[in-house]
């Protein structure tokens, strides 16, 4: 999922099944001229990502990740970087002026990062990762054939079979070895890269499923190609980097730093860790009473909260009854939203459905496929369900999980990723229109995964005492990803001692934990923490409305106005919530 993707609408008052588009405002189209500048670079240089927002007309093109063309990249964005801010110094119109600083902010973090990643990275550069997520924007349910078509060509792009193409695995391994030659160059962990070439034979096998079942021809040959290539480059990798890799998982200190800047988090890793502590005992004690009454009522000896989940956990939905069943529990949850008000509904369904293994290689977790969001001709966004978690290092076969799959874990997971969560989040964002800033340049986890947390919290007491339960367990999860997070990464605990918390304490499978430790360890460190504290943000948001207005206040209002701001950063959202939100509803008769 391209996470610059991430973005969202509502209509402040909206009725409670909105079914109209609302015209852009006019200071939206100036600033999308100005967010254009850099889209027009982003997408010449990375047509992937172009098709991915459907335009189709970069859908035969394939990125040439070389340093010449990093460099080019770099230069172009700095040229439009000197206009934005020349722009911003005389702009007049306050939501403008915010877009632009989104613009340039945005930028300036990310030239940071290439710098020191240039300086002093050698990176995992796993080529068929690489590979699955340029053909997989096209290979999708929702794009016409012509478009899956043009798969072929790509694919022959990153095999060098197109003139002017070299093949891809030959320009990664220049890349590698150009980092290698840096002196004091680091590596990347050898979790990491030994992790990643053990799951690329199941991403390779699902590209090859994906041209089946579109039922495209003439693939064939090109890809057994590329196969031969992919298979070369990961030995290579295998021979030469993973002896070389960190044996420790921990990133130097600035590197992690910015990882907390990038994911929206605007506090230091000791302090999130010494709130989430507080919170973690905080949900455990809310925990405790529920999960004895639950018991009770099912007649179970214990009522520790961690044998109530266990038990919850056999009465595991199968087969071809997980989906229907998904579904059904989402209608459920509608009809809450609209009885009680708690945010504007669109008239189109939300979709869900399983993930599969290719897919659970690359992104072993639930989450939100976003639609295309600059040319989007229908498409919407997709709630996808993974049943299994891929095979880890020195593991035969991919392990089951029961974590997701009962009756008591659909609410939660639902409301998180479809309704009220970001499938409002996604889809109402092309419905009624919000700036390219805010839509593809405002986005990090704290202000899209915040959302979702809070949507959790919105629902939660409309669920049944089991839903509830289990709502609770993945909040506690929440708060333990905020101190294991940074603990592991201050190497006060190790990885053993957080499979230890998330297995017996907050209750998850092994395979599920074991994914959440290569979250915070090679995957993604840093941002496990941006739920909890985007979360802990909009609480506090919350509260400061719900202070200043009194019996004025209206939680159907507020998150409405709240999804209305598109993926404003915590300050700007609490600067449009102080300035507009809590003024105007002082004003309503």
């Amino acid at each position: 999922m391209h996470p610059a993707r991430l973005a969202t609408l509502l209509l402040l008052a909206a009725p409670m099944l909105a079914q109209t588009s609302a015209a852009p405002q006019p200071w939206i189209a100036r600033s999308d001229a100005f967010t254009k500048q850099l889209l027009d670079v982003s997408m010449k240089y990375s047509p992937e990502d172009a098709s991915s927002e459907g335009l189709a007309e970069y859908d035969t093109k394939a990125s040439v990740p070389t340093l010449a063309n990093e460099l080019a990249q770099r230069r172009d964005e700095e040229a439009v970087v000197t206009k934005l801010q020349s722009a911003l110094a005389t702009e007049k119109d306050e939501n403008v002026a915010e877009d632009l600083q989104i613009l340039l902010d945005a930028k300036h973090l990310g030239f940071r990062q290439q710098d020191y990643a240039l300086a002093h990275q050698v990176g995992f550069n796993n080529a068929t990762s690489y590979v699955y997520y340029g053909l997989q924007v096209l290979l999708d349910d929702q794009m016409p054939q012509s478009r899956r078509e043009a798969a072929i060509t790509r694919l022959k792009d990153y095999a060098g079979l197109t003139p002017g193409y070299q093949p891809l695995t030959a320009i990664l391994l220049a890349r590698t070895q150009e980092q290698m030659a840096k002196p004091g160059a680091i590596y990347p962990s050898h979790s990491d890269v030994d992790t990643g070439l053990t799951r690329n034979k199941a991403i390779v096998d699902g590209i090859a499923a994906l041209f089946t079942k579109y039922k495209l021809t003439g693939w064939e040959e090109p890809f057994a190609t590329l196969k031969k290539q992919l298979a070369d480059y990961d030995a290579w990798e295998r021979a030469n980097i993973l002896p070389k890799a960190r044996t420790d998982f921990r990133l130097p200190p600035e590197q992690y730093a910015l990882n907390f800047e990038s994911f929206g988090i605007d506090i230091p890793p000791a302090r999130i860790a010494e709130m989430a502590h507080k919170a973690f005992t905080d949900y455990q004690s809310q925990m405790v009473p529920l999960a004895a009454e639950i018991a009770k009522d099912h007649g179970w000896k214990s009522a520790d909260y961690r044998d109530v989940i266990r038990e919850l956990k056999k009465q595991q939905i199968t087969g071809d009854a997980i989906l229907p069943f998904y579904e059904n529990r989402l209608h459920e949850i509608e009809k809450i939203i609209v009885a009680h008000q708690l945010v504007s509904l669109p008239d189109r369904p939300a979709i869900i459905r399983l993930g599969t293994a290719a897919e659970s290689a690359q992104q072993p977790a639930p989450h939100m496929v976003p639609p295309p969001f600059l040319n989007n001709t229908g498409q919407r966004g997709v709630f996808v369900l993974p049943l299994n978690m891929p095979a880890g290092a020195g593991q035969a076969a991919a392990a089951k999980v029961d974590d997701y799959t009962f009756d008591a874990a659909s609410w939660t997971l639902i409301a998180h990723e479809a309704r009220p969560g970001h499938e409002l989040q996604f889809d109402s964002m092309v419905e009624h229109g919000v700036s390219k800033a805010r839509a593809l340049y405002a986005f990090n986890s704290t202000n899209a995964e915040g959302w979702g947390l809070y949507a959790e919290y919105i629902t939660l007491p409309y669920m049944s005492k089991e839903g509830q339960l289990i709502s609770l367990q993945f909040r506690l999860l929440r708060a333990a990803r905020a101190f294991l997070d940074p603990e592991l990464q201050a190497g006060k605990i190790q990885p053993a001692d957080a499979m230890k918390v998330l297995t017996q304490d907050v209750c998850f499978s092994v395979p599920f934990a074991n994914q959440e430790v290569e979250r915070y360890t090679f995957r993604m460190p840093g941002q496990a923490n941006s739920y909890f504290y985007g979360f802990t943000r909009l609480l506090e948001l919350r509260k400061e409305a719900e202070t200043a207005l009194g019996p004025k206040f209206s939680a159907l209002r507020f998150h409405n106005f709240i999804l209305a701001q598109g993926l404003l950063p915590p300050g700007l959202m609490k600067k449009a919530v102080e300035e507009h939100f809590i003024p105007e509803e002082k004003a309503r008769s």
